[in-house]
């Protein structure tokens, strides 16, 4: 039996993409102990993977923040005696860690994220399109270092089944024959948001259907606003902002029959409960290997422009001005996409 410490930090969408690659490491080596270290409201991505992996949360804004915080988390991790440390991020607070368990004798391993195929990507002269590692093989590639090769079989949090409706019955009503879609609209990045204006074009159309029940995720001030201008306008909408937790959003979408989100967190999320996911995809591209788990490459709808893709992450600002990647897709295009999947 060996433990493992598993590091990864950082946003909601990279943290999902561990869970496949973490719940297959855990059938396949059911005598070993995972431990999974993350930021606290990462924990219910955890909540449903076998029983020998557990989760610590790094409180980096608090006890944990700082220099002085990780000596005192590096303190509290050495005395539960790691085996293996397994650096899913390679950031500056984890390879701290994973340095000092390295001299105190540790076997250690950390991710190579592939910068040089990503930046040959973007490059805006001469691109080498060519598809990436996806960030799913790389965490792989972490454990095999460690002697723990991994074969991806992952399907899905709730195995063949679904959330259990009973959890989320005071929020929405029974499905029954409708269909039901799930759309998630905003990014971090303007360089990943479809423009709200068509988006709500592909709303309206399936607020038009008496068949089909729609599902707004997401969160925040401009969201809010966003989504409560929709509900108004289209009644049999509904906005799913402070209704539910991640564990509850988790359920209700593996109810969903479909999600429509962009290059963000929710197509990472869908992927985990086994529900196809239609994306959409402007300055980023699915080659830089962060398409969700076992989605379909004609899912994606993306335009064939040769200043595609500009960014990895979609934080670069368009150098054309206008944002044609996204400008240009029209909301008949991403409609018959989703009503492929739902016929």
């Amino acid at each position: 039996m060996a433990r493992i410490l598993v590091i990864r930090f950082s946003a909601l969408g990279d943290v999902a993409m561990t869970v496949p690659v973490i719940h297959s490491l855990a059938t396949q080596y059911p005598q070993h102990e995972i431990i999974i270290l993350s930021r606290g409201m990462m924990q219910p991505l955890f909540q449903r993977l076998p029983s020998n992996v557990r989760f610590i949360n790094a409180d980096l804004s608090g006890k944990h923040k700082g220099i002085r915080g990780l000596n005192r988390l590096y303190n509290e991790l050495k005395a539960m005696r790691f085996d293996y440390v397994a650096d899913l991020h390679n950031v500056l607070r984890s390879r701290y860690l994973r340095y000092r368990f390295l001299l105190s004798g540790v076997s250690v391993a950390a991710i190579c994220k592939g910068r040089l195929g990503k930046k040959q990507l973007i490059r805006r002269r001469h691109k080498v399109l060519v598809m990436q590692k996806t960030s799913f093989q790389r965490y792989a590639d972490v454990f095999s270092a460690l002697a723990c090769p991994v074969r991806l079989d992952f399907t899905s949090i709730y195995g063949a089944g679904k959330g259990d409706f009973s959890q989320i019955a005071s929020v929405v009503q029974p499905k029954g024959t409708d269909k039901w879609i799930g759309i998630a609209p905003f990014a971090k990045h303007r360089g990943k948001i479809y423009p709200i204006e068509l988006q709500e074009q592909v709303v309206a159309h399936f607020a038009a259907n008496p068949t089909v029940k729609v599902f707004l995720f997401g969160g925040g001030k401009e969201e809010q606003e966003v989504f409560d201008r929709w509900t108004k306008k289209y009644p049999s909408v509904t906005s799913l902002i402070g209704k539910l937790n991640l564990s509850t959003e988790l359920n209700l979408m593996s109810h969903l029959d479909v999600m429509l989100s962009m290059d963000s967190a929710n197509m990472h999320l869908a992927s985990l409960v086994g529900i196809p996911v239609v994306s959409i995809w402007g300055a980023t591209h699915p080659y830089a290997g962060f398409m969700g788990w076992k989605q379909q490459p004609d899912h994606t709808v993306q335009l064939d422009l040769s200043c595609r893709p500009c960014s990895v992450y979609g934080q670069k600002p368009c150098f054309r001005g206008d944002y044609a990647c996204l400008m240009q897709i029209t909301p008949r295009q991403v409609i018959e996409k989703i009503e492929r999947i739902i016929s």
